[in-house]
């Protein structure tokens, strides 16, 4: 594990963000390992020294802006782009009653903006895909992506594009029929 990783790790289990039992993801599957993103961005101190890591990581792309997905992605835009510099502004990509999401609240980007996006937690990738797909439509290039904690180690990629975890861990799941925490009759808590 790099010192960048060690680092996060500590930030994150001081905060109480990884939990360990046995838990039904918003996937439907189950797994003994869950991060509570919440339990980090309730912390300023945490979500300040893990942004930074972000933006330390995305400097020398130079992005104009940083978007992120809603909620916790508001938050990460904002601390993101306060480390990048006084230029760079922090927008959030809102969910779309149709689907998909989409940049409200009179956000506007020029054309080839260039644009960074960040979140808290990957899981399949469907919020940051999402929002690349918001930036785009509204003329914005994306540059790269700035993840807290990608639990699938690397695994979901988004094509050309830089990706930077803090955190990067596997997380094994499993089909409902077969955890074996169901078998041995843990309590399931749903996330």
């Amino acid at each position: 594990m790099s010192d960048t990783a060690a680092d996060a790790m500590t930030l994150l289990e001081d905060a109480g963000a990884v939990l360990t039992g046995h838990f039904q993801y918003a996937s439907g599957r189950h797994g003994d390992t869950y991060i509570e993103k919440f339990r980090l961005l309730e912390k300023p101190h945490v979500t300040e020294a893990l942004c930074r890591q972000l933006a330390e990581h995305f400097v020398d792309l130079n992005p104009d802006l940083v978007v992120g997905p809603t909620t916790g992605g508001i938050l990460l835009a904002h601390e993101t782009a306060k480390h990048l510099g006084r230029s760079v502004n922090a927008y959030f990509a809102e969910r779309s009653e149709s689907g998909g999401r989409y940049l409200g609240r009179g956000f506007k980007i020029e054309s080839g903006q260039t644009v960074l996006i960040v979140d808290d937690v990957l899981t399949t990738g469907g919020s940051v895909r999402d929002t690349l797909d918001a930036v785009v439509a509204a003329g914005g290039k994306p540059v790269g992506v700035g993840l807290v904690v990608d639990r699938t180690n690397g695994a979901t990629g988004f094509g050309e594009l830089e990706t930077f975890a803090c955190l990067a861990i596997d997380v094994a799941s499993f089909d409902p029929d077969e955890c074996e925490l169901c078998k041995a009759g843990v309590e399931l808590m749903i996330t």
